[in-house]
């Protein structure tokens, strides 16, 4: 009964997933240490996993053959429903780190009501989801923590990421006739209520990383949702998709 919303709703976490881990995969052989070099591109390849998963089901549920290498490589800008936030370029380590620190708090608390869910095969994708999110956080914690309480110059740098980041977290916890309509037939959580949970525990982090939380009348971008994306996004898609459209059905 609500198939397109079904839809749209998978190809937007998909989408998520999938930019977020293309944007986390360019830290690989650039990483500040050995061990972030191998954690990053790990992390990378949780979010690539369960873009794939969600990009299948959302396959299935069109019902037009496109398939995850379709959806995930053969659309145009526009038709990308991400969040700002994940498109966001790595800038520094610690912009890096506090883009997936936002993402992921929202995302494990995203996963753990989907469980949940009246649709069996989105409820099987968060229960495996929600175990890697786990990690995630606690690595982007623990980073946060160890930058804001660090030197002079790292915690002048968590700051600026904060100052940097924070106006584009409020598209997180967007609500429309999508997630309106999929929350009450109980297939996914409402991400507006997910919001009091957030705010908690990003504080409880910057209150150990002696960060300031930022002014939350802070003016909020959005647009991601509806196919409006910066001009990084461009430049994203043309290296994420360049061998599908150079060698388009090529199979190893």
């Amino acid at each position: 009964m609500m198939k397109e919303e079904l839809f749209e709703l998978l190809l937007r976490l998909a989408d998520d997933h999938l930019v977020l881990g293309h944007r986390i995969s360019e830290w690989c052989g650039h990483a500040p240490t050995l061990e972030e070099d191998l954690a990053l591109p790990n992390i990378a390849l949780d979010l690539i996993g369960q873009a794939r998963s969600l990009y299948t089901y959302a396959g299935e549920i069109e019902g037009k053959g496109r398939d995850e290498d379709h959806l995930a490589y053969l659309r145009l800008e526009r038709e990308y429903r991400n969040l700002l936030l994940v498109e966001r370029p790595n800038g520094d380590f610690a912009h890096t780190i506090l883009r997936q620190l936002y993402f992921s708090v929202f995302m494990q608390a995203w996963w753990r009501e989907a469980v949940a869910s009246t649709d069996e095969t989105l409820a099987a994708i968060a229960a495996k989801a929600v175990k890697e999110s786990v990690y995630h956080v606690r690595h982007a914690a623990e980073w946060t923590i160890r930058l804001g309480d660090g030197t002079e110059e790292s915690a002048r740098r968590m700051a600026a990421a904060v100052d940097a980041l924070y106006r584009y977290t409020g598209e997180l916890f967007e609500t429309d006739q999508v997630t309106d309509s999929l929350a009450a037939a109980g297939v996914a959580p409402d991400p507006a209520s997910l919001k009091d949970e957030w705010d908690r525990t990003i504080a409880e982090i910057f209150a150990e990383a002696r960060l300031e939380l930022p002014d939350p009348r802070t003016w909020q971008q959005t647009g991601g949702r509806k196919g409006f994306h910066g001009e990084e996004m461009g430049y994203l898609l043309a290296e994420l998709q360049y061998v599908q459209r150079a060698y388009p059905g090529l199979t190893w």
